[in-house]
């Protein structure tokens, strides 16, 4: 049976998981990433981010595009290895 909040599909987080963690005082991005991995599935955090950080500025009182969106690391968008190497490696 599929879950009705989840927030992050890569991961399954739901809303309420996520809310827990931004009472308990994590309030960026970055935080709930090494928490809960939101962000670090296939979709690098297309899915998730926009939600993620429109519930922290509800959490924090900050206008959304103050809220911190976390650090994208390269690769955004997964690519296969053979892209990366010469020819002939």
């Amino acid at each position: 049976m599929a879950k009705a909040n989840v927030i992050c599909r890569c991961e399954e987080i739901e809303i309420d998981e996520i809310r827990k963690w931004i009472a308990a005082g994590y309030t960026e991005f970055d935080e709930l990433k090494r928490i809960l991995r939101v962000g670090m599935g296939p979709c690098q955090g297309r899915g998730c981010r926009d939600i993620i950080l429109r519930e922290l500025s509800k959490a924090t009182g900050k206008p959304v595009d103050e809220v911190r969106p976390g650090v994208i690391r390269p690769p955004v968008k997964p690519i296969k290895a053979k892209l990366l190497a010469e020819e002939g490696e």
